[in-house]
């Protein structure tokens, strides 16, 4: 039986760049269900990096993140606009001064201001704070990079390989896969996505209420050129969504829609509730939907990342909870949870607002 220092549940973003840094440090396999890495919320991601998105509480691993994705040529310009509505301006004002203080380059533009930089913009929408730092990524590509370095640091990956059963030991953990064989290892991490608590619970380990959403996402073709700078659109209220992709637009109408741990399938109803709200923001004739799908985003209860050893179980790691930012912090995330696996005090980030201890009621 094969016996390694660290075994990670997943190989989509989490489980792959947290592999990559844990890779020459110690021996480690990582487990995938699927016939290939990152089928699920990887390969279904709107693919862009902005410092608002995801809350506060987040930006401070957006903004770490950054200075490495910079680094590896995975970042191109992009810019966002958060749309606000006659009526919000105060709120306006009070999104960017929260970012600001943050350290967040931001700039609140009255409605000349936004219709200059989306052309065709409806009335009613009077306000807005433009991020000029927000870029896409190349999703695809980083994650590669994590896989490669991974495995060129000696860890193994082992696709079609998802866990059947895990047995507690004195020594850490062995388990069963649905391929038939049996591993063992003294720290199991805990990067399943949706699956994450499906996956505690096979352990033994108590639950923490981590949620998968389902997420839609439509390519469409419209009736006027794309313009190729337009911002990452979006609204205070967070009801869409959309952005320009090689020509035709993505949209989404930002459903959060509860669901079980599955290969999320895009429901016509939300397609054509994005649609109806993207012509409630431009006067864009939309001439067909292209091409549609769903991938899933799961929130702990607080919606921010859990990265840490279980409270209960010490050889047990939870690196989930990642919801729909997991992709644009994954350096920063996986710095730091192979810091806290390896026992590195080092660091910039504190980890106390990640910790799964938070949960954890007297």
């Amino acid at each position: 039986m094969d016996r390694f220092d660290i075994i990670v549940v997943g190989a989509g973003m989490a489980g792959a760049s947290l592999a990559a840094r844990l890779g020459g440090r110690a021996t480690v396999l990582v487990i995938e269900a699927e016939d290939r890495p990152g089928y699920h919320a990887t390969g279904r991601s709107a693919a862009f990096w902005t410092e608002s998105y995801g809350g506060p509480r987040v930006q401070p691993l957006t903004a770490a993140s950054g200075r490495e994705l910079h680094a590896l040529g995975m970042l191109t310009p992009r810019s966002a606009l958060t749309l606000g509505r006659a009526g919000e301006e105060a709120e306006v004002e009070r999104f960017a001064r929260t970012y600001a203080e943050l350290g967040v380059d931001v700039d609140v533009l009255d409605r000349a201001g936004i219709e200059a930089r989306v052309p065709g913009l409806r009335s009613g929408w009077t306000a807005g704070v433009l991020e000029p730092s927000t870029c896409d990524i190349d999703v695809a590509g980083l994650h590669q990079h994590y896989l490669a370095a991974a495995r060129r640091n000696g860890v193994d990956v082992w696709c079609r390989a998802g866990l059947r059963a895990a047995e507690r030991t004195q020594t850490g953990w062995t388990l069963t896969l649905t391929d038939g064989r049996t591993v063992s290892c003294a720290i199991l991490v805990n990067a399943a996505g949706a699956w994450a608590d499906p996956v505690a619970r096979l352990a033994g380990v108590h639950a923490l209420g981590i949620a998968p959403f389902r997420r839609t996402v439509a390519q469409l073709a419209v009736g006027r050129p794309v313009p190729a700078d337009l911002p990452l659109v979006l609204d205070l209220g967070e009801t869409f969504y959309f952005k320009p992709e090689h020509g035709r637009l993505w949209l989404s109408p930002h459903d959060e829609t509860p669901s079980q741990p599955c290969d999320a399938a895009p429901e016509e109803l939300d397609v054509a509730l994005a649609i109806d709200r993207f012509e409630k923001v431009v006067d864009w004739p939309v001439e067909r939907v292209e091409h549609r799908w769903a991938g899933l985003r799961a929130f702990a209860p607080d919606r921010l990342p859990v990265y840490g050893f279980d409270p209960a179980d010490p050889a047990f790691f939870w690196f989930a909870g990642q919801g729909g930012f997991g992709i644009q912090t994954a350096p920063a995330a996986a710095e730091l949870g192979a810091r806290l696996l390896l026992g590195d005090a080092g660091g910039d980030l504190d980890p106390a607002p990640y910790a799964p201890d938070r949960f954890v009621t007297a």
